[in-house]
C-alpha cells in the first residue's frame, strides 16, 4: 500500500460515517417535507420553489454559467414569479411566466446556452410538476405520498442492495458505484409501497403496481441523468448544502423525475386540476 493510501479499514469507517450523516439528515428533513406536504397551499408551493430556485442555481454551476449573474437572476425571477402565480391558483400566468423565463435564459447566455436553458427547463418542470400533483384538496396529498415513498424506498433499497450484494454495474461510464442489484433491489423496494397503499384502500393492486413500478424506474432514471451530467462537466456533488447527501440536484434528482412522470400521467387522466386524483383513483 502506498503512503497516503486509505486502508479498507478506514474506508470503511468513512461509509459508516457518511451513513450516519445521511440518516440523520433524512430523520431531520423528511418530517419537515412531509408535514408541509400535508399543509399544502402556498407553504407548498413557497417549499418547492425555493428547492427548484436551488436546482437551477446548482445546475447552473455545474454546467459553468453560474457567473453570469444575468442569467442567473432572470432564471429565479421568472421561477419566483411562477411560484407566486401557483400560490394564487393562476395556472396558466404560471406556464406562461415560466415560458418566457425559458426564453430569456436562453437568450442571455452567451456560451452553453443549450445546458443553461435545459437547467431551467428542469427546474421549471420540477415546479409545476410538485404543485400541479399536490393541488387535487381530496387526494392531492395521498398521490404526493405515494410518489414520495416510491423514491424513498428506491433509493433505500437500491441502497443496501447494492452495497449488501453488490454484482455487475449498472452502467459504470455514468455511475461506476451502481449496480444492477441496486437497481432491482430498489424497484421490488417500491413494489412494497403499491401494495401498502392498495391495503390502505388507495386504488387496486394492479394498476398501482404498475404506477410505483413506473415511478421507481422514472426515479433510477433520473438520478443518472444528473450523475450523466455531473460527469459531463467533471463535477462530484452539485453542492455541500446538505450533510451526507451533496447537493439539492443529488437529493431530489430522482424525485424531479418521478413527479414529472406523475404529473403528466395525471394530467392525461383527470386535466390541470386533478392530477392527483388521476394518479390514486383507478
Amino acid at each position: 500500500m502506498t503512503e497516503g493510501e486509505a486502508t479498507p479499514a478506514a474506508v470503511t469507517a468513512h461509509g459508516r460515517r457518511n451513513l450516519v450523516t445521511r440518516v440523520l439528515a433524512a430523520l431531520v428533513l423528511a418530517p419537515v417535507a412531509i408535514a408541509i406536504a400535508y399543509a399544502g397551499g402556498w407553504l407548498w408551493t413557497l417549499l418547492a420553489t425555493l428547492a427548484t430556485i436551488g436546482l437551477y442555481v446548482e445546475w447552473l454551476a455545474i454546467v459553468g454559467a453560474v457567473q453570469r449573474s444575468r442569467v442567473v437572476m432572470s432564471g429565479v425571477a421568472a421561477l419566483a414569479a411562477s411560484g407566486l402565480s401557483l400560490a394564487s391558483d393562476r395556472i396558466e400566468a404560471a406556464f406562461v411566466i415560466l415560458a418566457a423565463g425559458l426564453a430569456a435564459v436562453a437568450l442571455l447566455t452567451p456560451q452553453r446556452r443549450i445546458w443553461a436553458a435545459a437547467g431551467f427547463f428542469y427546474a421549471a418542470a420540477a415546479q409545476a410538476a410538485s404543485v400541479l400533483v399536490r393541488l387535487d384538496q381530496g387526494y392531492g396529498f395521498i398521490a404526493l405520498m405515494l410518489i414520495l415513498l416510491v423514491v424513498w424506498a428506491s433509493d433505500i433499497g437500491g441502497y443496501f442492495a447494492g452495497r449488501g450484494i453488490g454484482g455487475p454495474k449498472l452502467w459504470p461510464r455514468v455511475s461506476p458505484n451502481k449496480t444492477w442489484a441496486g437497481a432491482i433491489g430498489g424497484f421490488a423496494a417500491s413494489l412494497v409501497i403499491a401494495v401498502g397503499f392498495a391495503a390502505a384502500g388507495f386504488g387496486k393492486t394492479g394498476p398501482l403496481l404498475l404506477l410505483s413500478a413506473a415511478l421507481s424506474i422514472a426515479s433510477q432514471l433520473g438520478d443518472l441523468f444528473e450523475s450523466a451530467v455531473k460527469r459531463r462537466f467533471g463535477v462530484k456533488d452539485s453542492s455541500n448544502l446538505i450533510p451526507g447527501h451533496g447537493g439539492l440536484l443529488d437529493r431530489l434528482d430522482g424525485l424531479v423525475a418521478a413527479l414529472v412522470l406523475a404529473a403528466i400521467f395525471g394530467f392525461l387522466r383527470s386535466g390541470v386540476d386533478g392530477v392527483g386524483r388521476g394518479l390514486v383513483v383507478w
